[in-house]
């Protein structure tokens, strides 16, 4: 269960370093879509589009909102390529929804290291900013970052990408890695 963590900021490159490393490891990875599709907001459905084309066809889509882990337990096998993008709006979703975020981590941290494929896990850093003047962006910051730390302590490898570019923070082997 080779586990890889891709951290950054907004519009930082996490997403196109995560398939990047997908595609290294598999000829048909399986990419989960985590974006909530919000009727009134055209923008959003805009981009959700716009991500959807640029895909390439080699990649199977798979769009979750809140079922991380039944997707994980799903798709995984020994030479499964799972990339999750993105943990930020996972959580997000888990607020939105009320569900128990603790529980939903709990359940994401205990099934990673049983998985026998490679799962790459996109995330915003999001404790570099100012603290959230509503409590509810208190409650994300602070869930997010929480997540963050649990992903990467379980994590072989952990980036952080700015301006497109990767900074290696933790480094075990990946199988399967042609590196």
């Amino acid at each position: 269960m080779p586990v890889t963590l891709i951290l950054g900021g907004a519009r930082s490159g996490k997403s196109r370093r995560a398939e990047a490393i997908a595609t290294e490891l598999s000829e048909t990875p399986i990419y989960v879509a985590t974006a909530p599709l919000i009727d009134n907001d055209h923008e959003w459905l805009e981009r959700i589009e716009r991500h959807r084309q640029e895909r390439a066809d080699h990649w199977q889509l798979i769009e979750e909102e809140l079922k991380l882990t039944a997707v994980l337990q799903a798709a995984d096998g020994p030479e499964s390529v799972v990339l999750i993008d993105c943990l930020t709006l996972w959580i997000s979703n888990l607020i939105f929804g009320g569900r128990d975020i603790e529980q939903e981590v709990e359940r994401l941290c205990e099934l990673l290291p049983k998985l026998a494929g490679n799962v790459i896990l996109v995330a915003n850093e999001v404790g570099m900013g100012v603290v959230p003047e509503a409590p509810e962006g208190r409650q994300f910051r602070d869930a997010q970052g929480r997540l963050n730390q649990r992903i990467a302590a379980l994590a072989d490898r952990v980036e952080f990408i700015a301006a497109g570019l990767p900074i290696c923070l933790k480094q075990n082997s990946l199988k399967g890695d042609k590196k």
